[in-house]
C-alpha cells in the first residue's frame, strides 16, 4: 500500500481559489502535489495532529486517551482514524473534543482492531491516507522519530483563512497577541482548539483553579473590569499620573514616594463614615502599619522605576516614556482566557467573542495605542512574575513586543488601535 491519495475515482482535487490556512498547510499541499512524501512527513512530524476523543471519558480519566474513530467510503471498510493540523479544525462544538499528539505515537499505540488508515485533513486539499498497519506505519513513523527537537520558539502565526483578519473581534484577539506570539499559536484563532480539550482543562485548572463554568466567567468578569492585578500598583500609577498632569509630565521619583507616603498617612488618621445607616467612625491605624505601608508602596515605586528604565533600554518605552497603567494585563489575559474558557468548554463560541470584543473596546479607554498598550501589559507581567530578575518572564514578553512592532503581518501594524 502506498501513501497519499484516496483510492482511484475519489482523488480530491485543490480549488483553484484555495487558501490554505497556514504555512503548515501549505507546505503539505505543496509536497503532496510534487508527491514529496519524505517532505509531508518531514511537515508532520514538527507539528500537532489532533484527533477527536470522547469527552464524557476524558472528563472521568484525564490521564487516558479515547479516540473516536470515523468513518469514510473511500475506505474498505469505511472506518478511519482522522487527525487535522491545527488550521484545518473544526469549529468547537459542546460536545466533540479533539486532543493531539506528535507523529511518532500514532504508530505505538495502533491496535490490530482501530482502523486499517489514518486520513490526515480529510476532504481538504491537502489530504493524505496513511496506513496504520506494520511494516507501513514503521517506515512513516521514523519521520516523527528522527524529527529536530520541537522547541516553541517566539514566533508571530496568523490563519490566512478561518480567523478574522480586521474588525472588532480581530481587534480584540490582538490584546492577547503578546502571549500567542510567546507561546506559539495563531494570535486571530477565534474557534479555539488551543492545546487541545485535555490540555485547556490542565491550563485552567493548573494556573488558574478553574473547574467549573462558574470560575470562568468569574475570572473573565474581574479580567475585564481589571481587578485581577494588585489594588497598590494602581495606586502608585495613578498618583504619578496625577502629579504628571498637574505639574507638566515629569515626575521625580522622590517627590512620587513623599507625596505616596502622605497619602498613605491621611488615609489611615482615622475618618467619619456617613451613610443610610448612620454614621461611623474608623480609629486611625497603629503607627507600625502606616510605616510598613509606606516602605511597601516605596519598594513598588522603586521596581516600577526600575523596570520602566530597563524598558527605556530595550525599546518598549520611550527615552522619557513611562507606563500609565497596567490594565493591559488583565484586558490581554481576558482576550486569552476567553478563548481558553472556549477550548476547555466553559462556555461558547459566542460567549468567547463577545469577551474578546470587550477586551478590545477598554484596552482603547486605557491606551493610545498598541505600544502603550504593550508597555502596561510588559510592566504588569513583570511585577507579578518577574522579581525584577529580568529573566524570561520579562525578556520573553520584550522579544515578542518587538515581533509586534516588526513583523508586516503583526495585527499592531495592520489593525488600527483606536
Amino acid at each position: 500500500m502506498s501513501f497519499g491519495p484516496p483510492p482511484a475515482g475519489f482523488e480530491v482535487a485543490a480549488p483553484p481559489a484555495w487558501t490554505p490556512p497556514s504555512q503548515i498547510e501549505q507546505a503539505l499541499f505543496e509536497a503532496k502535489r510534487r508527491e514529496d512524501w519524505a517532505a509531508y512527513f518531514g511537515t508532520l512530524a514538527q507539528c500537532r495532529l489532533f484527533f477527536e476523543i470522547q469527552k464524557d471519558k476524558a472528563d472521568a480519566t484525564p490521564s487516558a486517551t479515547h479516540v473516536v474513530f470515523g468513518h469514510d467510503p473511500r475506505v474498505a471498510g469505511g472506518r478511519i482514524w482522522a487527525v487535522y493540523t491545527e488550521g484545518m479544525l473544526p469549529a468547537p462544538e459542546p460536545h466533540r473534543v479533539f486532543d493531539w499528539k506528535y507523529l511518532e505515537w500514532f504508530p505505538k499505540v495502533w491496535q490490530p482492531t482501530d482502523p486499517p488508515q489514518i486520513v490526515v485533513n480529510p476532504g481538504s486539499p491537502c489530504e493524505a491516507f496513511l496506513p496504520c498497519a506494520p511494516p507501513h506505519s514503521s517506515a512513516w513513523a521514523q519521520y516523527g522519530q528522527q524529527a529536530s527537537p520541537r522547541k516553541r520558539s517566539l514566533q508571530l502565526r496568523t490563519l490566512r483563512f478561518g480567523g478574522p483578519l480586521q474588525g472588532t473581534v480581530a481587534h480584540g484577539l490582538a490584546c492577547g497577541a503578546l502571549l500567542c506570539v510567546h507561546n506559539g499559536s495563531f494570535w486571530n484563532a477565534m474557534a479555539w482548539h488551543g492545546t487541545g480539550y485535555p490540555g485547556e482543562r490542565n491550563r485552567l485548572r493548573e494556573w488558574w483553579g478553574i473547574t467549573s463554568r462558574e470560575e470562568w466567567q468569574y475570572y473573565l468578569r474581574d479580567l475585564l473590569a481589571c481587578e485581577q492585578h494588585s489594588s497598590v500598583w494602581d495606586f502608585a500609577l495613578r498618583l504619578r499620573r496625577t502629579i504628571a498632569r498637574d505639574f507638566g509630565g515629569y515626575v521625580d521619583v522622590g517627590y512620587l514616594k513623599q507625596a505616596a507616603a502622605n497619602v498613605v498617612r491621611a488615609n489611615s488618621e482615622g475618618s467619619v463614615i456617613v451613610s443610610e445607616e448612620g454614621v461611623t467612625k474608623t480609629d486611625p491605624r497603629p503607627e507600625s502599619e502606616v510605616q510598613a505601608r509606606i516602605e511597601g508602596v516605596h519598594r513598588l515605586i522603586g521596581r516600577i522605576t526600575r523596570y520602566e528604565a530597563r524598558m527605556r533600554a530595550d525599546g518598549v518605552l520611550d527615552e522619557n516614556g513611562y507606563v500609565s497603567s497596567v490594565d493591559a494585563w488583565d484586558l490581554g489575559r481576558a482576550s486569552k482566557m476567553a478563548r481558553w474558557g472556549l477550548g476547555a468548554r466553559f462556555g461558547t463560541l459566542k460567549e468567547a467573542e463577545s469577551t474578546v470584543i470587550q477586551a478590545g473596546r477598554a484596552a482603547t479607554r486605557s491606551y493610545k495605542s498598541w505600544r502603550d498598550f504593550s508597555a502596561g501589559y510588559i510592566l504588569g507581567r513583570s511585577l507579578h512574575f518577574d522579581e525584577e530578575e529580568f529573566g524570561p518572564w520579562y525578556e520573553d514578553m520584550v522579544s515578542a513586543h518587538q515581533i509586534l512592532l516588526s513583523d508586516p503581518d503583526s495585527p499592531w501594524l495592520t489593525i488600527p488601535f483606536r
